[in-house]
C-alpha cells in the first residue's frame, strides 16, 4: 500500500471513505486474522490424536489443539509484525512449525502438568 492511501472496510455500513471500524466490523477482522491458526489447530491436533493414537492418548483433543492453535497464533502474530502484514507464505510455514512444537509441548510430561 502506498503512503497516503486511505483505507476502507468493505463491510462498513457508512458510504464514505477512511471511516471508523464499527465493533461489529472489528471483530470480524480479528476473526479472520485468526481463523488460519485456529483451523490449523483443530487440524492439526485431529492428525495428532490420529496418527499417534497410543502415544497422545494420555492427553485430550481439545487440549492439543488448544496448544497447537495458540503456537500458531504468536507465530501469526509475529509474521505481521516482522512483514507489516499477513497472508505470508513465510508466516504460514512458521505456524506449521510453531504448531508442531506446541503439539509435542502438550503430549510431554511438562504440558500436560500445566
Amino acid at each position: 500500500m502506498r503512503p497516503g492511501t486511505t483505507v476502507r472496510c468493505i463491510n462498513s455500513r457508512s458510504n464514505f471513505e477512511g471511516s471508523p471500524l464499527n465493533p461489529f466490523d472489528m471483530l470480524i477482522h480479528l476473526l479472520d486474522l485468526f481463523a488460519p491458526a485456529l483451523g490449523l489447530g483443530a487440524l492439526a491436533a485431529a492428525l495428532a490424536k490420529l496418527l499417534w493414537w497410543r502415544a497422545m492418548d494420555a492427553v485430550a483433543w481439545h487440549w492439543l489443539g488448544v496448544w497447537a492453535a495458540a503456537a500458531s497464533g504468536v507465530a501469526l502474530l509475529g509474521g505481521l509484525a516482522f512483514f507489516g502484514r499477513d497472508g505470508r507464505m513465510e508466516t504460514y510455514a512458521v505456524m506449521v512449525l510453531a504448531s508442531a512444537i506446541g503439539l509435542g509441548w502438550a503430549a510431554s510430561p511438562w504440558g500436560r502438568a500445566a
